[in-house]
């Protein structure tokens, strides 16, 4: 879609499974294997869904997926599937080399959003995956990802340590304004400072129209990771304050009820994109679609 000053594309980088129940928490299984069947092993098929601004002179990729150096054991447990997609053929499909991306944004660090930032070169050393982009995290994020016991399985040195050592790394402090029309919105419960891009203003074609100007488009990271999330109760029992994620949930999808906007669901097989309703049973998700 176009929006305002941006050519805006959903990239598709591979699927994984992750444990049901932690990823509906309270909710019980008879209620979310009807959104989402899990396998023999009680995993749930989910998308590593980036996206992709291009405009105002740079070419911006929103998280990069799981990667490709995980061992055969890493890929069997989190049953990742290349086959589908990966983040290279993705991008290449829409006309864009690793060398062309000018700016990577991390919503967070964990594997599956983190993974394909960093890769390993012919000579097996880790390095960067795009050498020309400047790597934006947030300041309290990086600290807390070094730091924290309670998400140490999800934050992996080689995903981290390649970017700080290239010089690339860029740490904002709060919801700064990155580019022109592009902020982020930050929250806490899932993990520590995890920035979420809000794509804001400008004449567009394409996408729910507000007064002859696109909506807003949210990139919702693991606030909400899937359609299925869109209900307030439906919280990861990934997320290390649920409470606080449960506050955060009600007061973005109150703005994005409220404002039209389009949110773009990272890890949801099925849905790429949706607007907000709300309706006398809470919050829904309305308008689907499989991309942008």
């Amino acid at each position: 879609m176009t929006h305002g000053d941006y050519q805006i594309d959903t990239v598709e980088t591979g699927r994984l499974g992750l444990d049901g129940g932690a990823m509906f928490g309270i909710v019980p299984k008879p209620l979310w294997e009807k959104r989402i069947a899990p396998d023999d092993q009680n995993r749930i098929p989910l998308a590593m869904r980036c996206l992709l601004l291009r405009g105002h002179g740079r070419t911006v990729l929103v998280d990069t997926g799981v990667g490709a150096k995980g061992d055969d054991k890493f890929e069997r447990i989190y049953a990742v599937d290349h086959e589908h997609s990966a983040l290279g053929g993705s991008l290449a499909a829409l006309g864009v080399e690793p060398g062309d991306v000018t700016d990577v944004v991390l919503t967070h660090l964990h594997f599956d959003h983190a993974g394909g930032a960093t890769e390993r070169g012919p000579d097996g050393a880790l390095r960067t995956a795009f050498p020309n982009a400047a790597y934006h995290v947030q300041r309290a994020h990086w600290e807390w990802a070094h730091e924290s016991v309670r998400e140490q399985a999800s934050f992996l040195a080689e995903n981290m340590d390649p970017i700080e050592a290239s010089g690339q790394l860029v740490l904002a402090d709060g919801e700064v304004s990155p580019f022109p029309g592009v902020s982020y919105v930050l929250v806490h419960g899932h993990t520590r400072a995890q920035q979420l891009m809000l794509v804001e203003g400008g004449a567009a074609e394409g996408g729910p129209q507000t007064g002859g100007a696109a909506a807003p488009l949210l990139f919702a990271a693991d606030l909400l990771p899937t359609a299925a999330h869109v209900p307030l109760p439906w919280v990861m029992a990934y997320d290390i304050e649920p409470l606080q994620t449960l506050r955060e949930k009600e007061r973005v999808l109150t703005r994005a009820a409220d404002e039209g906007w389009t949110v773009v669901f990272e890890h949801d097989a099925e849905v790429a994109a949706a607007r907000i309703e709300r309706t006398e049973k809470g919050f829904r998700a309305a308008d689907a679609r499989a991309a942008l």
